[in-house]
C-alpha cells in the first residue's frame, strides 16, 4: 500500500514540475549535437532526489547520502536552467563524494582509498550524465542497476530505498521511454541517478571485497571511455558536447528508434549483470576472468562501433 502512495505522490510531483517547466521554459532545444528533433521539458529526473527526500522521510536511507543527492541535484537543476562554469559543478560533487566516503565510513579504511574512490565516483557521475542521450536509456539502465542491486543479500537492508527509486524510475519511464518523450531527465535526473547508484556500488564492493561488481556498470563504462579514448586520439575537446557515442551512432546515423537502442543498452547490461552474480556465487570470477570479460566486452563493442560509424 505504502509503494501505491509513493507512485502517485511522484507522479503528481512530475506533473507538477511539467507545470513549472512550461511556466519558466526550461526546456531542451535541438541542436547539431543533439539526438533529438522536437522541443522537450527538461529536468524531469527531478523525481530521482524527490525519491531520496522520500526514503529519508521514512528512514531507509542515511542522511549524508541523502544531504550529497539533494548537493548535486540542486546544482545541476540549476545547471539545466542556466549553465555554471566548472568550478560550481566539480565543487558540489567532490563535497557530496566527501558525504558519501564519510556515510560508508571508508576513512577507517585507509587514507589511500579516498582519491581513488572520489575519482572513480566521479569519473562515473560523468560518464553516466554523458550517456543520457537518447530516449529511455538513462531510466532502463537504472532499473537494470536497481533491480540487480536489490536481489543481493548484502543489500538486503537497502531494498525499501531501492524500491522507492525504482518507483521514481517507472514513472519517469512513462513520460521518457516513447518515440516522442515528454520529458528528459536533465543533469538534475542524470546526476543525481549517477551518484545514487554509485553509492550502492561502493557500498557493495566495500562489504563483499569482490571487484567484479564494477560489471554492473560495464557496458556504460566501455561506451563512455572508449569513446573518451577515441575523441583524444581526434584531439578533440572532451568536455564538449557531442555525437561520439556508439548508442548516438546507432540511434542518428543508423537510425534505429531511440527506445531500441535503450532496450538494447538495458537487455545487455541485465546479461551481464546476471552472468557477473552467477560467477561470484560460483567464486569463479577472479580478477583475471573480470579482466577477460572486460577485453571481450570491450571488443564486441569495437566491433559494433566500426559497424555504426564506417560510412560516417
Amino acid at each position: 500500500m505504502i509503494y501505491i502512495l509513493f507512485f502517485l505522490v511522484l507522479l503528481l510531483a512530475e506533473l507538477f514540475y511539467f507545470k513549472i517547466a512550461d511556466r519558466f521554459n526550461i526546456i531542451d532545444k535541438p541542436n547539431l549535437r543533439s539526438s533529438h528533433t522536437q522541443i522537450t521539458l527538461r529536468g524531469g529526473g527531478i523525481l530521482f532526489p524527490i525519491a531520496v527526500v522520500l526514503g529519508f522521510g521514512m528512514g531507509y536511507v542515511s542522511w549524508p547520502l541523502s544531504l550529497s543527492i539533494l548537493l548535486v541535484a540542486v546544482v545541476s537543476f540549476i545547471d539545466d536552467i542556466r549553465p555554471l562554469s566548472q568550478f560550481p559543478r566539480l565543487l558540489a560533487h567532490l563535497l557530496a563524494i566527501g558525504l558519501v566516503l564519510y556515510d560508508l565510513e571508508l576513512i577507517t579504511l585507509g587514507w589511500w582509498w579516498l582519491p581513488v574512490v572520489a575519482i572513480l565516483l566521479i569519473g562515473w557521475t560523468n560518464a553516466f550524465n554523458f550517456m543520457d542521450g537518447i530516449n529511455g536509456i538513462t531510466v532502463l539502465y537504472a532499473l537494470v542497476s536497481l533491480v540487480s542491486f536489490r536481489f543481493l543479500p548484502e543489500l538486503v537492508e537497502d531494498v525499501p530505498m531501492l524500491d522507492v527509486m525504482g518507483i521514481a524510475c517507472l514513472v519517469f519511464a512513462f513520460f521518457n521511454l516513447r518515440k516522442r518523450a515528454k520529458t528528459f531527465a536533465g543533469d538534475v535526473g542524470s546526476v543525481a541517478m549517477a551518484l545514487f547508484l554509485g553509492y550502492y556500488m561502493v557500498k557493495l564492493i566495500v562489504a563483499t571485497q569482490q571487484i567484479g561488481y564494477l560489471l554492473f556498470f560495464a557496458v556504460y563504462g566501455i561506451d563512455a571511455v572508449l569513446t573518451i579514448f577515441n575523441r583524444l586520439r581526434k584531439k578533440e575537446n572532451i568536455l564538449e558536447a557531442h555525437r561520439s557515442h556508439l548508442y548516438q551512432y546507432l540511434a542518428n546515423e543508423k537510425r534505429l528508434p531511440h527506445v531500441a537502442v535503450a532496450v538494447g543498452y538495458a537487455v545487455v547490461q541485465l546479461g551481464v549483470n546476471y552472468s557477473a552474480i552467477y560467477l561470484i556465487q560460483q567464486q569463479a570470477l577472479t580478477l583475471t576472468v573480470f579482466i577477460l570479460i572486460l577485453i571481450v566486452m570491450s571488443g564486441v563493442y569495437l566491433g559494433i562501433r566500426y559497424w555504426a560509424t564506417k560510412e560516417v
